[in-house]
């Protein structure tokens, strides 16, 4: 049975940090594509960041480069984001997903490729 357990987040000041981890179980070795998705309110659910099962490739939107940073260890199969110099825009639900097949880098971090969802984890960056 595939479960993510997404952790970490919390109220936070802007300019703060915040590390996510989303730890999984029953994870295939033969995913494709596991990646971080928000969803704020009133808003579509948006992909933060993903990375292919190698670590070979990563994307961010444009939104958080330079700022965020994902991570996985995939003999522990935890993903991780490591949020720096966060915003009020920042605040949001953050979920992990896992998606199976190829995919072009322009969209592997597409919301609608994925299927398996954690439960999600809330961020709040505010003063």
């Amino acid at each position: 049975q595939l479960k993510f357990v997404e952790s970490g987040g919390g109220l936070v000041q802007p300019g703060g940090s915040l590390r996510l981890s989303c730890a999984a179980s029953g994870l295939p070795l033969d995913y494709s594509v596991i990646g971080w998705f928000r969803q704020a309110p009133g808003k579509e659910r948006e992909g933060v960041s993903c990375i292919t099962r190698s670590g070979d490739t990563t994307t961010y939107t444009n939104s958080v480069k330079g700022r965020f940073t994902i991570a996985r260890d995939n003999v522990k199969n935890t993903l991780y984001l490591q949020m720096n110099s966060l915003k009020p825009e920042d605040t949001a639900v953050y979920y992990c997903a896992v998606r199976w097949g190829t995919t072009p880098v322009q969209t592997m971090c597409d919301p609608q490729r994925f299927k398996y969802w954690g439960q999600g984890t809330q961020v709040t960056v505010s003063s």
